[in-house]
């Protein structure tokens, strides 16, 4: 199983400094890939610069979209900018897609939230129409560039339900789910519905399995700032919510950190994607020594 790593992006922070750090930490390190996520209405930086920047940094790794919520994009102008940044990264980009869950995110850009998961199907069949090299209608000239990937980018889908999870069999390569728990159980739950929704679709090809979840290691208190990070980014849910997870996830020691990647890979995942609840370089060192062991 690899290991991929987020960018903190959506600690408090968060400078160019920490991500040039970052970047090459993680670039020399023993993963297998570096993304970061997009939120509209939070602190975060944007998420595709974020991406092409950390594209133009690295050599090595995959550089992921991990996720961008494409109901709230222009559909060819996605297709221009995710085939722009394959070529940026020689053909590095995996893309992970999905509808999101906050109604806010929509509202700020002034994009219908009902129907989004009908909008993702359209956008990716779009998508993948026009990284073919067709016009996007009749008489203009093709979006370009053209993927440096033969046929695009691996398109992997945010699915996590058993509706979600059926269409996503429809059109993904795999799926890039979340455990904000670290949960063995519940992370082999959704690899089994994956299967098990490729099988009923009639596919021969094994998905992807990826999933991710939130870790901070290191400091003075890894505890708590993981709880700290937890509530200010699951506030939008509700403030009983963000509390409750802010105090039952523990991913805060190396002891916890082995067993969450044993556990992930006796699920069956292909890659466990940690993602950082600090912009400290120091737990991303102390990641680094727990997965380089």
């Amino acid at each position: 199983m690899e290991i991929g790593i987020a960018l903190p992006t959506m600690a408090r922070g968060f400078t160019r400094d920490t991500f040039v750090e970052w970047c090459r930490a993680v670039d020399e390190g023993p993963y297998a890939s570096i993304s970061a996520g997009e939120r509209l209405t939070f602190h975060n930086p944007e998420a595709m610069v974020t991406n092409a920047a950390a594209a133009a940094l690295t050599e090595r790794v995959a550089v992921m979209t991990n996720i961008v919520v494409l109901p709230l994009h222009a559909t060819a102008l996605m297709a221009k900018q995710l085939a722009t940044l394959d070529v940026l990264a020689g053909g590095r980009l995996v893309v992970g897609v999905g509808v999101g869950g906050r109604e806010h995110d929509y509202r700020a850009a002034g994009v219908p939230f009902e129907r989004r998961h009908q909008q993702l199907d359209d956008a990716v069949a779009e998508i993948r129409r026009l990284w073919s090299g067709q016009p996007p209608f009749d008489g203009a000239d093709p979006v370009g560039p053209a993927p440096v990937q033969d046929g695009g980018p691996p398109i992997l889908a945010s699915a996590m339900g058993p509706a979600s999870m059926r269409r996503a069999a429809a059109w993904a390569d795999g799926v890039t789910g979340f455990s904000i728990a670290a949960d063995g159980d519940e992370m082999a739950r959704a690899n089994r519905l994956a299967r098990d929704a490729w099988a009923a679709a009639g596919r021969s090809d094994r998905p992807r399995l990826a999933t991710g979840t939130f870790a901070v290691l290191g400091g003075d208190d890894p505890a708590a700032t993981l709880g700290a990070f937890l509530f200010d980014y699951l506030r939008v849910f509700g403030e009983g919510f963000a509390r409750a997870m802010a105090e039952a996830v523990d991913l805060s020691t190396p002891d916890r950190l082995r067993r969450a990647i044993t556990d992930a890979e006796a699920a069956g995942c292909d890659e466990l994607v940690l993602v950082p609840g600090t912009v400290d370089i120091g737990c991303l060192y102390a990641i680094t020594e727990v997965v380089a062991g």
